[in-house]
Parts: structure tokens; sequence; C-alpha cells
């Protein structure tokens, strides 16, 4: 995403990119387009920022989900403005320290899900807070990626590229051998230490719907049926259960599950009719499901308008008039005083949090784990607890 955000960012006209930090050279070079040339380089974020100090005015963090925190800190605790890439952390204990640090300091925050901007996704929460299919009774969602791996532990080593700073690249996570095209530059998501596996990459996507359109906040339980853990990666599929306290836009208690890799729902929906769509038309390879009262639907597939089933339920509401929003710019307007992001950390915490406990859930298969959002911790699984938060690794 580095290259793509940076693109995006300094689209905006009263931007100007001047510093820029990749461990890889070569993503540095890649990403040096006409625009930012005159931009400084570092292959240590923690360098740029005490080298270019006070003539930074925002940050944005496009790195990998276990660096994620400890640059967001730094950046916070200088007092800059924030974009940060999703998911928000890679451990549940930062997603809650860095929404805390953003109230504490009063900085304008932007959790980058682009969708979250996008006409689709606004209309879908307008056209379920409308109530176009009444109170929500259940919702399914699902992505066919399988960001996992279902193996042993990589062994041996390769040589470190002359371009990579290996041990900037691994960061506080623990020390491990270089291997080529395990981890870096794109294989991280599937291990434990260093991404989040499919729910960190489509599931802070799909279900921002329904946790924004239905006011969801966090979990009391969730349930994840997969294969057993490794302690090394992220399983290839899963089907994650998740509970949550009724709101007003829901028939009770909400039951919410995710389907992932192979038990995605495009595979598995069977002879459900929740999933059922006119014609026998197969379900989109992503996207979410929402079941009303009275056997009324709405299907968000990804990127996608929403439909609702059937079709004749929009003459029940009003069409929103949606304005153009940047996702990005939103962020840069309101860091110069104009505006507000609706995904700055207040809401985009709980959001990652609910992934997070998918991810904590996996090293659990079969036990319900119930989640206390005052006490941050798990209510009854102690070694649950452990995976809340993790010691840093600190000489890098």
């Amino acid at each position: 995403m580095g290259k793509g955000d940076l693109k995006s960012i300094i689209s905006h006209p009263l931007v100007e990119a001047i510093g820029l930090a990749d461990v890889d050279k070569k993503a540095f070079e890649h990403a040096t387009v006409k625009e930012v040339t005159g931009a400084s380089y570092f292959s240590d974020y923690r360098e740029m920022l005490a080298t270019l100090g006070d003539k930074i005015d925002g940050v944005v963090i496009s790195t990998p989900d276990h660096t994620h925190f400890p640059a967001a800190k730094l950046a916070m605790e200088m007092g800059k403005p924030l974009y940060l890439q999703k998911p928000l952390s890679h451990e549940i204990a930062e997603a809650y320290e860095l929404k805390r640090l953003a109230r504490e300091k009063n900085l304008v925050t932007q959790m980058g899900i682009q969708y979250h901007s996008s006409d689709a996704y606004r209309m879908a929460v307008d056209f379920l807070q409308q109530g176009i299919i009444g109170k929500v009774k259940r919702v399914y969602a699902w992505s066919s990626k399988a960001w996992g791996y279902d193996g042993p532990a990589y062994p041996g080593s390769d040589p470190v590229p002359e371009n990579l700073s290996w041990n900037l690249w691994l960061g506080t996570a623990p020390e491990r051998p270089f291997l080529n095209g395990k981890y870096h530059n794109v294989q991280w998501r599937k291990i434990l230490d260093f991404g989040c596996g499919t729910l960190g990459d489509m599931g802070v996507h799909i279900l921002d719907t329904p946790c924004k359109a239905l006011k969801l906040g966090y979990p009391t339980s969730v349930n994840v049926t997969c294969r057993p853990p490794n302690h090394f990666s992220h399983p290839t599929s899963s089907v994650i259960e998740y509970e949550f306290a009724g709101t007003e836009f829901t028939d009770g208690p909400l039951k919410l599950s995710w389907h992932d890799g192979e038990e995605s729902l495009t595979k598995k929906a069977g002879d459900n009719p929740d999933l059922l769509l006119e014609d026998g038309k197969p379900l989109p390879e992503q996207g979410a499901m929402f079941i009303g009262e009275n056997g009324k639907r709405l299907l968000l597939p990804h990127l996608a308008a929403p439909q609702p089933l059937p079709r004749e339920l929009l003459k029940s509401i009003t069409k929103p008039n949606l304005e153009r929003t940047d996702h990005y710019h939103q962020w840069v307007n309101a860091a110069m005083g104009k505006g507000s992001c609706s995904a700055n950390f207040d809401y985009a915490a709980p959001l990652t949090v609910v992934n997070l406990l998918g991810v904590v859930g996996n090293r659990f298969p079969g036990e319900t784990l119930q989640w206390d959002d005052e006490k941050m911790s798990f209510k009854n699984h102690p070694e649950a607890n452990q995976l809340v938060s993790r010691a840093y690794r600190t000489d890098y």
C-alpha cells in the first residue's frame, strides 16, 4: 500500500511529501514518482521523524501489521496527525492504546479503509439505518481469500539482499532468519508474528459495514472453527462466530459469522435460504448478507452497490444524496481544521478489535471466548489473555 497511499495523499493540492522511510531501498526507488523526487529517504522511520521533526505536519504509515503500533505511537507522541493503514494494530491492547493516545493528544486520525468512504459503503449504511430490511437478525460475511499457511515453520535461511535492512523490517517482532519469498515483501500476512491473516486483510473492510450501520461496538464473544493451531501461521480457512449485544438496528443480540478461504460462502453457501440468490446466481467472491425481518435481505458485494432482496424494497426508502468523498483528502482537510474523519481511531479501534478477537480465537478453535471491553480481557480464558498484548523486541 505504500506507493498507492503516497500517490493518493500527494494528489491533494496542499500536500508535499518531504520524507519517505522504507527498509527496502528498492521500494523507495519504485515510489519516487516525479512529484516526490525532492523527498529525503530514510531506512529507519525513527530517524526520519527525529530529523525532520517540526517540518512534518502529518504522517502516513503503510507498513506490515506488526510495525503499525510502534511507528504510530512514536508519531502520535510527537503530536502528528496520523493516517494509518488497516488493521489499526497487530495486538488487541495496541488498538485500545492508540485510541487512548489519539484522545489524549486531540489528534486528527484516520484508518486506511478507503472503502469506508465509497458510495457503495455509505449507501449500504444509509439503507440499513433507514430500515430497508427492518431490524437486522443475522449477518453473514465472507472472503474467498486465504491468507494463511497450514504447514510447519519454514526451515533454513537465505542471504539478506543488499537493498533490505532485515533487522529493521522485523522491528519489534522476534528475530528470525531471512528467507526469500517467505516474509518480505508480500507473504507476511500469513505469519502470526507479522500479519493478521485474511481477517486483517479483508475482514476489516467487509465487517466495517455491519459494525458502522448497526452500531455494533465490541463483541461479547467469539468462537472459531479452523485447523488446530501450529503456533506459526494463520489458518488458510476458518469460520468465526461473533455475538454482539443488541442495538437500535438489530432484533435483539446479533449473531455475525465470518467465513474465509475454503469455508467462504461463495463455496459453502449450500441450501441455506438466507444465502440463495435469484436464478441460481452464485454469491460474490467477497461480501456480506444482512438478514432482516420477514425474510427481507440486503446483499453487499465488496466494492459493489448494495442489492436489496427483493429489489422492490428500494421503493420503501429514500435514496441518499451522497457527496463525493476522498478518504485520503478527508484526513488532509481535517488535519488543516476543515471537517472531520469518518474512520478516526475512536471508530477504528473497536472495528480492529472485532477482527483481532477472531485472530486470537483461531489459536483456540472450538472454544467460546467471552470478551470484556471495560477490562480489556477475556472473562473465561486466562490463556487467551496472554495474547491480548505481547513483549516487544527493542534492539533493532
